[in-house]
């Protein structure tokens, strides 16, 4: 399987080039085109994101999977705007469920709970969590970028901007700052994450736009 990022880095779009009996699993609505003799896919997230979905009042869960049946293209893109990283992994990744574009390998594709740390740091209790041997890629909105944190080495992300991490890394919930700080700062809860492993962040967040946007178009 050969791959790359085009239009990168604000309408990044993955093109794929696959042959006879590869396959790429992806997220349902990425698909863009393709081109060749190609057999799609779909199936169910699981229990877990039944159990999700269930308690939440949400979507099911669904990935598609695309099995090439000769010389096979294939477009995906995610639904905002922003970067796409490729991701190798071996073990456990954990991805917020709306920075998951698609994977290749022997991949096990479950839902995680992460209780008051993923509500505080993405604003949802559930992510993804991809075990095995793999090529993720991962969607952002804005920028990507990776960091790569050693062992008791700390770093601090604002509420949201946390893309992917591998399972190694700790994760915490707390203020910003003292206490007028975190009542006036704008900023709030941050998350701490301790090494070691990768984090991957993104340079911005969809709520400050939404509201944005209501903001400008939601009165009157």
């Amino acid at each position: 399987m050969e791959w790359r990022i085009d239009h990168r880095p604000a309408y990044s779009l993955l093109r794929l080039h696959l042959t006879r009996g590869e396959s790429v699993w992806f997220e349902a609505g990425a698909y863009v085109y393709h081109k060749g003799s190609v057999e799609f896919r779909t199936t169910s997230g699981g229990i877990g994101a039944a159990l999700k979905r269930a308690l939440l009042g949400g979507e099911s869960f669904f990935l598609n999977q695309a099995i090439a049946k000769g010389d096979t293209e294939l477009g995906l893109a995610p639904a905002v705007p922003g970067d796409i990283a490729a991701v190798e992994f071996s073990g456990a990744l954990l991805v917020q469920d709306t920075s998951y574009l698609a994977h290749v390998g022997r991949v096990r594709v479950t839902t995680r709970w992460m209780g008051i740390r993923g509500l505080f740091a993405e604003g949802e209790a559930f992510w993804l969590s991809l075990e095995g041997e793999g090529l993720a890629f991962l969607a952002s909105y804005g920028g990507v970028e990776e960091h790569r944190l050693g062992v008791g080495e700390k770093m601090t992300v604002d509420n949201g901007h946390i893309v992917a991490l591998d399972a190694s890394v700790g994760m915490r919930i707390r203020k910003f700052g003292g206490l007028k700080s975190f009542l006036f700062g704008g900023e709030g809860l941050v998350v701490e994450l301790t090494g070691p492993g990768r984090v991957w962040i993104q340079s911005r967040t969809l709520p400050p736009f939404a509201a944005l946007i209501y903001r400008l178009t939601g009165r009157g």
